[in-house]
């Protein structure tokens, strides 16, 4: 862990039960400022418990928390405010109009009545309910709600944003003008702890933590966690005649296996760099008379990556039971 004075959020050993149960077990997590940091992983997997902690909700059972270099439970006024929070439930009120309900929350930020106007307007745009915003909330739909959920959380500007699955059930062109958002966030400062069902986003992520049975089990860049789940980079091979067993032997390649797709003329091999590895790989095949169809690199979903990390890390915990 680096100087707490310089990370937005750091937990040491974070353990929180819920009903008797363990939901989360000795977290290590450290976000800094600035960046985006989407927390990924199985329904159940202490994600939302992980965000009550932060925001002050829950009370940790062990371990040690600081945000904005505080401990939650006992947030400064001026701390709160830095803080933007988006839950997955409606929150609002549902008596007040879509604008009424954003300027309160603006307001119980600090915001002061003549400036909320503007800000409430630019939120309700960007979650595409400005045509709405003299609707109660009680009329409007529960993805509406929940996009208001979300324009409430931010319409301050908080330096700090925890939005669980804030696009959910989004249509792409909304959920891609939110990220934008969430990005343009970041250029300027902010911090942002995401949570979201679509595994496809983790690509907007600067720092990804994949979650499981309430623990971290693998944090990193987007392109770290890939190699962590592989071993190295992936590179497919095509040749017209039966796949040469000699490429395994070249250095820099770690291992190779055959693909479903071809099983007796593809293969992937995993390479320490597939931009070092692919000409290696080209000129061992022509040099031994193979007609080579395709070599290229290969980039597994984060489908593939979260699926591997957890059938490793279920695996390890097997085997050391």
């Amino acid at each position: 862990m680096s100087d707490q004075g310089t990370a937005s959020i750091v937990a040491e050993g974070l353990r929180k039960q819920l009903g008797g149960k363990p939901v989360l077990r000795d977290l290590e997590l450290e976000v800094a400022p600035g960046a985006i940091f989407g927390l990924f992983g199985p329904s159940g997997s202490g994600k939302s418990t992980c965000i009550h902690l932060c925001c002050g909700h829950l009370r940790p059972d062990g371990g040690s928390l600081r945000v904005l270099g505080e401990e939650p439970a006992r947030f400064s006024r001026a701390t709160r405010r830095r803080i933007g929070y988006a839950a997955q439930q409606f929150t609002l009120s549902p008596d007040l109009t879509a604008a009424a309900n954003v300027a309160f929350a603006a307001g119980l930020y600090g915001v002061p009545e003549w400036r909320s106007g503007p800000l409430v307007k630019t939120a309700l745009e960007l979650v595409d309910l400005w045509e709405a915003r003299r609707v109660r909330a009680r009329s409007l739909s529960g993805g509406m709600r929940r996009r208001l959920t979300l324009a409430a959380a931010i319409a301050h500007g908080p330096d700090l944003l925890f939005a669980d699955e804030p696009t959910a059930n989004l249509d792409p062109i909304l959920r891609g003008r939110i990220w934008e958002h969430f990005r343009a966030r970041a250029r300027e400062g902010a911090t942002l702890l995401i949570t979201t069902q679509y595994i496809d986003e983790a690509e907007y992520c600067d720092r990804i933590g994949l979650m499981y049975d309430g623990a971290l089990i693998a944090e990193g860049r987007p392109a770290e966690l890939r190699r962590q789940a592989f071993g190295g980079d992936l590179v497919d091979v095509m040749v017209a005649g039966p796949s040469p067993s000699y490429l395994a032997g070249l250095a820099g390649v770690e291992g190779v296996r055959q693909t479903e797709s071809a099983p007796d003329r593809a293969m992937r091999l995993v390479a320490d760099d597939a931009q070092r590895a692919i000409p290696q790989l080209l000129q061992a095949l022509q040099g031994a008379g193979a007609e080579v169809q395709s070599v290229a690199p290969y980039q597994p979903s984060f489908d593939e990556v979260f699926v591997r990390l957890i059938e490793r890390h279920r695996a390890a915990r097997a085997e050391g039971a």
